[in-house]
């Protein structure tokens, strides 16, 4: 047998004329735009910016690189992908066009942002009245209510940009604040609102976490200006969050709130207060009982002098696994964590068990966050500061684009929770072709590939449910 070398076909490579599509499964992007009439809503709302004669709409503009991001893409430059396939994306704006847009919102940031965050509220309240009872406020109450994670991340300049600074981590560029909305074990997530701040901004900042957390509120469907969000709304933050500011606040507002508690100097003291039967087993990832682990309440051993009443503080116990160094507040070889809650025990949902569970879950706004700098959030291309405001504007549109095109076309599917790399992979890379014929365009998804079935029933959801014109 003749041995080539050669694993794979050596066929023959040219640019010539062809009706092929790439990026065909964006399409699922652009059914969603009409599903929740995100377009309409920025095209009436950037309106203002639209400048006489011109031929691209802004609210046209801003939603292709919000699903240039979403399939992708990490600068203004970067829409030339979808500009390619106008049968599918339509006609899309040069460079320079965007270029100025950008630059014209960053002008008046103020005004735009609030039209941007506005059109989004709009949209995520449609996705979520399509939804039904897939909609994340389905049923909210005190006992199970919608979850907003509130935390911090890093974002590297690699060059010079306006209020760029040196971050606590030794590094330089941008420390910006995010609230993501939980889909819980259901699905990923929605990034509510996104606070784009200097690198040396605290992590513990009260007006900050106050300020984002004004933003999301807003975003949550059937918001109304002056009234508060409610017990059916948990917030969750780690220790940077708190704050005796941020907790009468919070209180304030009449919500949930769980929160990483910084144990005192004298932990150790207090934790040997508690008697063994106090400590009751916490539980893992299923709700079940976890070996080595115990939850106790630690409320009533501490001075919670000026914090506000009903505040409750629970602490976990748990040997530390194999190599993990042992901190200062670790006692007797065990790890020793809490966090505060206003939540009280009224049933076996809101045990203490159920409570540390519920606050260690807080973990997944990490995933949140790797989404974000997956969808634009790793780099910050433009040097203004105003500029990639409105760049951070457009990476939350592409983040709850991408979640309620999960919602609403990939329901009861492992797809519900797929992150942006498995969809670009899997379903927006999905080869196709278009045919033109008795006065329509069809675009034909490859047969063999291993998802278009999956890709063709999510369209046929999408516009089932899209608004008319």
């Amino acid at each position: 047998m003749k041995r080539t070398g050669r694993f794979y076909p050596q066929v023959k490579v040219d640019s010539d004329r062809s009706g092929a599509v790439g990026q065909a499964g964006g399409v699922l992007l652009t059914r969603t735009v009409n599903a929740t009439g995100l377009g309409g809503a920025l095209s009436s709302g950037l309106a203002r910016w639209r400048k006489p004669f011109a031929v691209h709409d802004p609210g046209k503009i801003i939603t292709d690189l919000a699903v240039s991001l979403a399939l992708g893409g990490d600068c203004l430059a970067d829409v030339g992908l979808i500009r390619s396939e106008p049968g599918v994306y339509g006609r899309v704006a040069s460079d320079p066009t965007i270029s100025r847009l950008v630059a014209q919102l960053a002008d008046n940031v103020g005004p735009a942002l609030r039209t941007i965050n506005a059109a989004r509220a709009a949209a995520r309240g449609q996705a979520w009245l399509l939804a039904g009872e897939q909609a994340p406020d389905h049923g909210a109450s005190p006992a199970d209510p919608v979850i907003i994670d509130v935390d911090a991340t890093l974002v590297t300049a690699h060059s010079d940009k306006e209020n760029a600074a040196p971050t606590f981590k030794r590094g330089y560029g941008f420390h910006p604040l995010c609230a993501f909305l939980d889909h819980q074990a259901d699905g990923t997530g929605e990034l509510l609102a996104i606070q784009l701040r200097p690198g040396n901004a605290g992590s513990n900042t009260a007006k900050d976490h106050i300020s984002v957390l004004r933003d999301a509120f807003k975003q949550l469907p059937g918001h109304q200006g002056g009234c508060r969000p409610g017990k059916s709304v948990l917030v969750r933050t780690d220790g940077a969050g708190c704050t005796h500011q941020l907790v009468d606040w919070l209180v304030g507002q009449r919500v949930q709130y769980s929160i990483g508690w910084t144990l005192p100097t004298d932990a150790g003291d207090l934790i040997e207060q508690i008697p063994d039967q106090c400590w009751t087993p916490a539980w893992d990832a299923d709700g079940k009982p976890r070996d080595g682990a115990w939850v106790a309440e630690l409320t009533g051993l501490l001075n919670l002098a000026g914090w506000p009443a009903g505040m409750r503080v629970i602490a976990r116990k748990e040997r530390p696994h194999p190599g993990a160094q042992l901190r200062i507040t670790d006692i007797d070889g065990h790890r020793i964590t809490a966090f505060a809650t206003n939540t009280t025990t009224t049933s076996p949902d809101t045990r203490l068990a159920a409570l540390e569970l519920r606050h260690r879950r807080r973990a997944r706004c990490e995933d949140r966050i790797r989404i974000a700098k997956d969808t634009g959030l790793a780099n910050l291309p433009l040097h203004g500061f105003a500029a990639n405001q409105i760049w951070c504007a457009i990476i939350a549109l592409a983040v709850d684009l991408t979640a309620w095109m999960q919602l609403l076309a990939l329901t009861d599917t492992d797809a519900r929770r797929w992150e942006p790399k498995r969809l670009r992979h899997r379903l927006y890379s999905i080869p196709a072709t278009l045919a033109h014929g008795a006065r329509q365009v069809k675009l034909h998804l490859a047969e063999q590939h291993p998802w278009a079935a999956l890709a063709t029933n999510a369209v046929t959801r999408l516009d089932a449910l899209a608004v008319p014109g």
